[in-house]
């Protein structure tokens, strides 16, 4: 093997290199016999080199050419020749020439083939992730790990010029409530007792500002046991960065920068800054989501002028109940048959909606659905913006399950009808959050982001008399119909922090043995701070032009948060078990 190290790669000889004696290692990519005459393309990451075995050329040689199958690990010594005129592959990086080979090892032999290394997108994705090491072989998944290498790269030194620190944190924590369950970790030192993994370093890079480290970040890896789902993972990677002594104005220009500086130098992209800003109930009034995909131009219209007096029960009842009636004109939309919109219908459903009325605009007035209903309406229904050969579609409910109901079937209608811009990244900042919702089973406060956010300055005197009326000072960055990032500016005092987990009903006791040590260290000075976690996955996912992070991580979990590859999770010996004190109670279910 020694003579025959690589001293070229398969994807930098060109012409100029005519005449050179070049050693390749890779893998065989394809293999074609043309009357004898052998031709075999050999790949490693960073291209594809023609290789010819010449119809004369020894026995040996002859023999290790037809012994070298697809995915074969091989050597290959010879001369660099340039292909002929007709010959030359415009699409291949190495398309002029060719190598004309003196000297082949199969370094290593490859089993039958699970799926075509070329065709994976047709392979099932457990078997690709079951042989994910031959799924990461494929240039799509090269060309997806090389952008994640460099985004991450752009992204470090971006900060490291801003004067930002990377400081590490741990990965065995105390177990704090952060709205996911937590992934523990029992301790063998101290049975009974458990670590948990980190759901974010949210408390530690506090610490860090406490600590007078003013700028930090870090790439940091975060463990939620939640559901997976196409844009969520068990164990995912955020940019986590925190900063003291500065208002959102900071953050965002930040984020901005380091968002433009890093689509410049990975992707050769020019962003447009400053991002666009909404107020978290525009968003949802005009769009129905709090990140909203601004990719195409579908916005949501109050339809209570078409509701008012109309006759239409569903309509006024609503209305008189307090709720909302929202609509939305889709362009062109009459020509959508009946079934396309009972498949609508079922979106909405889905959102929480009842249902979903429908009338289209004809040449001679309102047709189908509910127009027997508002025929009587049609200039008000014609002021939402609608107009002949239109398709208008009504959620009536409460206001936030209107505007939610309605915005997803405003999302479907942009992939079905092919709306959105797929060559355009909208980012927007989504501002003025509510401080807590209400939990209707419990009837409690809860906070809506998490409980360490600060309170809109106008708000903090008397947030106790109207805790719904209550405004964070935290942020989200959305791109695409995706939330990017959520962030706020903390709260650095420990009496106003108190008063937030009295009003969530987070007792001081609790509050002292889950936190006591964050409250400790705000007695010492504590700066005020803020930050933001940009997902690293979410941003990979949105630059590759995926739906799925699954395809922008090299090892990930299916939907179900199993890895077929290497058969986690799986059962440990009673042994283990036992130095843990840990006894499994199986449930009957689990029996049977």
């Amino acid at each position: 093997m020694e003579d025959l190290r690589r001293d070229v790669t398969c994807g930098e000889l060109r012409a100029g290199d005519e005449g050179r004696t070049v050693t390749l290692n890779g893998w065989v990519h394809r293999t074609r016999d043309h009357g004898g005459v052998h031709f075999l393309n050999i790949r490693d990451r960073y291209g594809i080199t023609q290789v010819v075995v010449a119809e004369d050329a020894p026995a040996g040689l002859q023999r290790a050419t037809e012994t070298a199958k697809l995915e074969y690990c091989v050597a290959v010594r010879g001369a660099v020749r340039r292909r002929p005129d007709d010959m030359v592959n415009p699409e291949m990086a190495t398309g002029e020439i060719e190598v004309s080979a003196g000297q082949i090892e199969i370094l290593s032999p490859c089993a039958t083939l699970p799926f075509m290394i070329e065709e994976r997108s047709e392979a099932r994705e457990e078997t690709r992730l079951k042989y994910r090491y031959l799924d990461l072989r494929s240039f799509s998944m090269q060309r997806k790990m090389a952008l994640r290498s460099e985004v991450t790269f752009r992204i470090r030194e971006y900060l490291r010029g801003r004067g930002f620190h990377e400081i590490e944190t741990p990965t065995m924590i105390k177990s704090t409530p952060e709205g996911a369950r937590d992934f523990l970790i029992p301790s063998r030192l101290h049975r009974g007792k458990f670590y948990a993994m980190p759901q974010s370093p949210q408390l530690y890079k506090q610490i860090l500002m406490v600590s007078g480290f003013d700028r930090y970040f870090q790439i940091a890896h975060c463990f939620r046991d939640e559901d997976a789902r196409g844009d969520r993972q068990l164990e995912h990677t955020q940019i986590d960065i925190e900063m003291s002594f500065v208002s959102k104005e900071d953050v965002f220009e930040l984020v901005e920068g380091m968002m433009a500086h890093t689509f410049r130098r990975a992707l050769g992209r020019e962003l447009e800054i400053p991002f666009p800003r909404l107020a978290y109930h525009d968003a949802m009034n005009r769009f129905g989501s709090d990140k909203p995909d601004l990719r195409f131009e579908l916005e949501l219209g109050d339809a209570s002028e078409v509701a008012a007096g109309s006759g239409f029960r569903v309509f006024e009842d609503t209305i008189s109940g307090g709720g909302s009636v929202k609509a939305l004109v889709v362009p062109g939309g009459a020509r959508l048959s009946r079934k396309q919109i009972d498949e609508l219908e079922g979106v909405a459903k889905t959102y929480g909606a009842k249902g979903l009325a429908w009338t289209k605009i004809g040449e001679g007035g309102l047709e189908g659905g509910i127009s027997k209903f508002v025929g009587e309406k049609e200039a008000e229904i014609r002021s939402l913006g609608a107009a002949t050969g239109d398709l208008v579609l009504f959620v009536a409910d409460r206001w936030n399950t209107a505007c939610i109901a309605l915005g997803a079937v405003r999302s479907r209608l942009g992939r079905d009808l092919d709306l959105i811009d797929r060559d355009r990244f909208a980012f927007a900042w989504i501002v003025d959050f509510p401080l807590f919702e209400w939990d209707e089973e419990n009837g409690t406060w809860e906070a809506a982001h998490h409980m360490f956010t600060m309170p809109q300055e106008q708000y903090i005197d008397s947030m106790e008399d109207d805790p719904g009326a209550v405004k964070g000072d935290l942020y989200d960055l959305v791109c695409n119909g995706y939330e990017l990032a959520s962030g706020s500016i903390r709260i650095h005092n420990p009496e106003l922090q108190q008063r937030i987990f009295d009003i969530v009903g987070f007792s001081r006791e609790e509050a002292e043995n889950r936190f006591g040590f964050l409250m400790e260290a705000f007695r010492y000075g504590a700066p005020p701070h803020g930050g933001i976690a940009p997902g690293l996955d979410r941003l990979l996912m949105i630059l590759a032009g995926e739906e799925s992070i699954r395809e922008v991580i090299a090892f990930p979990k299916t939907t179900a948060g199993i890895s077929p590859m290497d058969d986690s999770p799986s059962v440990v010996d009673e042994r283990q078990l036992e130095e843990l004190g840990i006894r499994i109670v199986e449930t009957e279910e689990e029996h049977s």
